[in-house]
């Protein structure tokens, strides 16, 4: 009788299923030995791969990586409810085939202890090595990855970034707890059973420290910080769009950890019904994030004004751990905003609570604009009218009220229509 299950090449649109396909065989204790963004790579620049698919479900995936007359056999995974029924079997007879046809005449195969059954190697040929000792080392961030890093718009985020942000502890504290801990305490997260975010949406209206909280997220678990700004896929045209798109996820991969930030998402990942973009690049976006995601060092941050523009697909909690609303300040919020300029700017008795009531529809952009503002105010007064009294209450009112603040009462309301109907914590 005929196998029931069908073994074809790899194909982009099979790159979803299978990276969850890895992550449900990896074996607690014994991560693989080929990073699942190597398995990717090799995909991605055509390598020999394979799938076993049964209904257009993908049950096993065999990868492979071509070195002249030699071939390492990357991954091969079979989903358990498939184990013992000859999936394996076939996909290495398959992949052996295509690897004889490009000439290949040495396959080695590693794998973690017990993840692949060594009568099943045995029996397609393969011998084993005992007098090999397997030796790994991983060094620390290199000249050539820092290059890497400036070239994909990278850099490294100071220390103590986070916790020197002040105000806005509300949306501090829900990150804190969300995305950070996870994160810091990846050993004590897995024994309460939670699995640490790869991959979150912050959302609200455009100046509420969107920006500024994913660099602090990227200081506090000291992991480098690369922006994709949408506005470079468009350098090489519309039609480009989506190769720039494939071509820095795929240099990605060479980073070893990072913080991706993809700031006004909305412009590449907007509702593909009336979207300016092509479709091909928010399809191209949709195909990265599980890449992403089965990465142990990522986390992609990305940030939109206006959540709802956002495709629905893209939104979907097997892409996204959370969305998380970072709204205008509260009162308590903006004291503590007011406080860090006025003591950055001047010695004099300020009445911050006056501040707080003036300024109440204003983002941190806002404040830090007015802070500015009003220290000109006192130095212009010190030039000009030789008064040397630093700036006071009345520079911060008049500055506040010479400021046209970037939201409104509407805007606020749409935002807190937009936690009822997108948050997700």
């Amino acid at each position: 009788m005929p196998p029931i299950w069908q073994i074809r090449d790899f194909e982009d649109s099979d790159l979803d299923q299978a990276v969850h396909l890895w992550e449900e065989v990896t074996i607690d204790g014994s991560p693989p030995l080929f990073r699942v963004a190597e398995v990717v790579a090799a995909v991605l620049a055509a390598e020999p791969a394979l799938v076993a698919v049964v209904e257009g479900q993908v049950i096993g995936t065999v990868v492979s990586r071509v070195s002249g007359d030699r071939a390492w056999i990357l991954r091969l995974a079979v989903s358990a409810a498939w184990h013992k029924r000859g999936v394996r079997s076939s996909l290495l007879d398959a992949i052996h085939r295509e690897l004889l046809d490009k000439g290949v005449r040495q396959t080695t195969a590693v794998f973690p202890a017990g993840e692949v059954e060594e009568q099943l190697l045995l029996d397609h040929g393969f011998t084993i090595r005992p007098e090999v000792t397997y030796f790994e080392r991983f060094l620390p961030t290199q000249p050539a990855e820092l290059n890497l890093l400036a070239e994909l718009g990278g850099q490294l985020v100071p220390a103590g970034l986070w916790e020197r942000l002040e105000g806005m502890d509300r949306e501090k504290q829900l990150i804190e707890r969300r995305i950070i801990l996870p994160l810091a305490k990846p050993i004590l997260a897995e024994q309460h059973g939670v699995q640490p975010p790869k991959a979150i949406v912050l959302f609200g209206p455009p100046g509420t420290g969107k920006t500024t909280f994913a660099k602090g997220i990227a200081s506090r678990v000291d992991w480098p910080f690369i922006e994709l700004f949408p506005s470079r896929l468009a350098a090489g045209g519309r039609d480009a769009q989506a190769h720039e798109l494939r071509l820095f996820f795929h240099r990605l991969a060479e980073i070893d950890a990072a913080v991706v930030f993809i700031d006004e998402v909305e412009e590449i990942a907007q509702s593909r019904d009336d979207a300016p973009v092509s479709h091909a690049v928010t399809n191209e976006l949709l195909k990265a994030i599980p890449v992403l995601r089965g990465h142990p060092n990522r986390l992609l941050i990305c940030a939109t004004n206006s959540i709802r523009t956002l495709d629905s697909a893209f939104l979907r909690p097997g892409r996204f751990d959370h969305l998380l609303p970072i709204g205008p300040p509260d009162d308590q919020a903006r004291w503590s905003i007011w406080g860090r300029y006025v003591e950055g700017i001047t010695a004099a008795e300020v009445d911050l609570d006056a501040l707080v009531e003036a300024s109440a529809l204003f983002t941190p952009a806002d404040i830090e604009f007015a802070a500015r503002k009003a220290a000109q105010l006192a130095f212009e007064r010190a030039v000009f009218e030789e008064v040397e009294a630093s700036g006071g209450t009345e520079d911060f009112l008049q500055a506040i009220s010479e400021v046209r603040p970037a939201l409104s009462r509407g805007v606020v309301r749409e935002f807190e229509k937009d936690i009822g109907d997108f948050a997700r914590f």
